[in-house]
């Protein structure tokens, strides 16, 4: 039987396929259906209920494995996506995988960080929304990046986000300590900046554009936050607080009073970000304006037990 692909989107994804968003999931369906193939649209996904039925289902922020099912996501910077039978994002096989820099070919990659910063940093372009005005920060500072709840939720988090601002601010070292919210969820900010404050510590509460800190800091803290990514951009080493599939480029703390030396073991060693980041987006997610995309969605599928000719694509 010839196997179909089967998108499970969110009801506005799904009114907005027509137009071509989310352009994930359209470049998916012009691939598949421009060799023949066909593809089906659902709302939603139910894994309870889900059998597997011979289809290659691509669920949109799924979780855990199931025989013919991969998950899908944004993969941190924007255009770049996890389509993954493992997981998204801090759950993606990605974190399973061993990287060695030196596999890393150092010329290609100092080309593939500049095509990033082009892309990203010199525009001061992030996933959301972030203020056009460029703000005076102080420098030298150590930069905390808060999240939503979804990381403490989905048991990524080894701490509660007051825990990890408490902890930086006890072992900044004297650096000032800058707290953004994230920009859908300023009042939960506000909230844990208040609560720290109420400790008696100082930390900065700050609304700036990501690129504007990441310029000005020496290090970015968070649970699991893109923002380490892009802070590799700017050359910024990173320390989570929180499980990760990017682990092998940062410290991770798992003690509140190990801040510290995570800090120092970050500066003392920080990653070849080129390489770094080579080797994360360039050669295990997918970016969406790739002229390889469909080769390369292709290959995910077969990996998956889709072949061409289990999807009947000519």
């Amino acid at each position: 039987m010839t196997a179909r692909v089967v998108l499970h989107l969110p009801g506005y994804m799904l009114a907005r396929l027509e137009a071509g968003n989310p352009l994930l999931y359209a470049r998916i369906r012009d691939c598949i259906v421009a060799r023949g193939g066909v593809v089906d649209l659902i709302e939603g996904f139910d894994g309870k209920r889900y059998r597997p039925d011979g289809n290659l289902h691509i669920v949109e922020n799924g979780s855990g494995q199931r025989l013919g099912v991969l998950n899908a996501a944004t993969a941190y910077l924007e255009g770049f996506f996890h389509v993954d039978p493992q997981g998204i994002q801090a759950a993606s096989r990605i974190g399973g995988l061993r990287y060695d820099p030196t596999e890393v070919d150092g010329a290609a990659a100092a080309a593939y960080l500049a095509a990033l910063q082009q892309r990203f940093a010199v525009p001061r372009r992030s996933r959301y929304k972030q203020a056009r005005a460029v703000s005076d920060l102080p420098q030298g500072a150590i930069a905390v990046f808060l999240q939503g709840p979804a990381p403490q939720r989905n048991g990524q988090a080894y701490f509660g986000f007051e825990e990890m601002v408490e902890a930086v601010c006890a072992g900044a070292g004297g650096r000032p300590v800058l707290v953004k919210p994230h920009p859908l969820k300023p009042e939960l900010g506000a909230e844990i900046i208040a609560s720290v404050r109420a400790q008696g510590y100082a930390p900065i509460a700050t609304d700036a554009n990501v690129h504007d800190i990441l310029a000005a800091c020496v290090a970015t803290v968070s649970v699991n936050s893109a923002t380490a990514m892009e802070g590799f951009l700017h050359g910024k080493p990173a320390v989570l607080f929180g499980r990760s599939d990017f682990h092998a480029f940062v410290e991770t703390v798992r003690q509140p009073g190990d801040f510290s030396a995570a800090l120092a073991r970050a500066f003392a060693d920080p990653p070849d970000y080129a390489r770094a980041l080579t080797w994360y987006f360039g050669q295990h997610c997918l970016d969406i304006h790739a002229d390889s995309f469909d080769v390369r969605v292709l290959a995910i599928f077969a990996e998956a037990g889709f072949d061409a000719a289990r999807l009947g694509l000519r």
